[in-house]
C-alpha cells in the first residue's frame, strides 16, 4: 500500500476466526461509522473488542494533559496488517512480560480519543520480526545489504516493495509479509479513557537502532500517528541480562546514539510482578491539521 492510500482502509480482508480476533480493516469500518465497535466473527459469536483497562491506571496517567503532539516517526520497513484484534501479542516469544498501557488523547484539547485503533509492532528477543523473519536476519534485504541479527538501521536500504525516506508521508510502504507468523504483532480499541493496553515482551534489539516499539494510531479510516516508545537503558541492561536476551550480544546501539530516540518516547516503567508496566500517552492530531 502505497502514500496515496494514506486513510484508506487498512485492511480489506474479512472478519479473522476466533473471539477476540477481528479483521483490521472490518474494526476501523466499525469504529468510523459513530456506533458500536461490536462486531460479528465468523464464528457468530458478537465481540467487543474495546480495552478493558483496570482502575490503577488512573494514577499513572496523571499529568497527561499536556497537549504536546506526539512525535511522527518512520514506521520503518517491517509494518503491515497484521490482521490481529487482541491484546496478548506473545504467542511463543520468550521474555521478560511486559504490560504496555497507551493512552490517546487528542493533541489539541487533549480529551480521550475514544474508539481509536492503536496497532503495536515490535522484534523479538533475537531481533526479528514476525512476516519479516527472513529481511530481518539480513537474509531479504537488497544489494547484500542486510546485517545478521536483525534488520538495517531505518534510515538505510528497505527492503523488496518499500520507499526511501522522504519518498512520502509515511517516508515507507507497508510490507508485504514474507512468511506466515505475527508474533508480537496486534491491535486494540481505546476504551473511554482512550487507553489500551497490551501484553507483550521487553522488546529485543538489532543494530543500527535502540530498543524500540512502533506504535500507529488510526482514527476512523485514517493514520493518524505513527511513532515509536523507547526504554530507559538501566532497565534495558537489566533485562538484557538474563535469558534469552543474554545470548544475542553485540549491541551497538543506544538511545544516546538512536537518529530517532526522543526523551518523549521513553515509557514511565515499573514492575510488576514477573515483569514490568509500561506506561505512555501518545497525543494524536485527530484532525491532521498539523497541530
Amino acid at each position: 500500500m502505497g502514500h496515496d492510500h494514506e486513510g484508506q482502509r487498512v485492511s480489506r480482508r474479512t472478519v479473522f476466526a476466533g473471539i477476540g480476533s477481528v479483521g483490521l480493516g472490518t474494526l476501523l469500518a466499525a469504529c468510523g461509522g459513530g456506533g458500536s465497535t461490536t462486531v460479528t466473527t465468523s464464528t457468530g459469536e458478537s465481540v467487543t473488542p474495546q480495552a478493558t483497562t483496570s482502575s490503577d491506571m488512573a494514577g499513572l496517567f496523571e499529568g497527561a494533559n499536556t497537549c504536546t503532539l506526539t512525535a511522527d516517526t518512520t514506521q520503518g520497513p517491517y509494518y503491515f496488517d497484521a490482521d490481529k484484534i487482541r491484546s496478548d501479542i506473545r504467542e511463543d516469544r520468550r521474555g521478560s512480560r511486559l504490560r504496555l498501557a497507551i493512552k490517546v488523547q487528542d493533541s489539541e484539547t487533549c480529551r480521550p480519543l475514544s474508539n481509536a485503533v492503536v496497532e503495536i509492532w515490535h522484534c523479538d528477543a533475537a531481533g526479528l520480526y514476525s512476516g519479516a523473519e527472513a529481511q530481518s536476519t539480513g537474509g531479504g534485504q537488497p544489494g547484500g545489504g542486510g546485517q545478521p541479527g536483525g534488520p538495517p538501521p531505518e534510515g538505510s536500504a528497505p527492503p523488496s516493495g518499500a520507499m526511501p525516506p522522504g519518498a512520502g508521508g509515511g517516508d515507507m510502504a507497508d510490507l508485504v509479509p514474507t512468511d506466515d507468523k505475527r508474533y508480537l504483532r496486534g491491535a486494540q480499541v481505546t476504551n473511554a479513557d482512550g487507553i489500551v493496553e497490551f501484553t507483550t515482551i521487553w522488546p529485543g534489539w538489532y543494530r543500527g537502532r535502540t530498543v524500540h516499539i512502533h506504535a500507529m494510531v488510526h482514527v476512523s479510516n485514517s493514520r493518524v500517528l505513527t511513532t515509536q516508545v523507547m526504554f530507559d537503558e538501566a532497565l534495558n541492561a537489566r533485562v538484557f541480562a538474563g535469558q534469552p536476551y543474554a545470548a544475542h550480544t553485540g549491541r551497538d546501539t543506544f538511545n544516546d546514539n538512536d537518529d530517532i530516540f526522543e526523551e518523549s518516547m521513553l515509557l514511565k516503567v515499573t514492575e510488576e510482578g514477573d515483569g514490568y508496566l509500561g506506561v505512555i500517552v501518545f497525543s494524536a492530531d485527530s484532525d491532521k491539521d498539523g497541530r
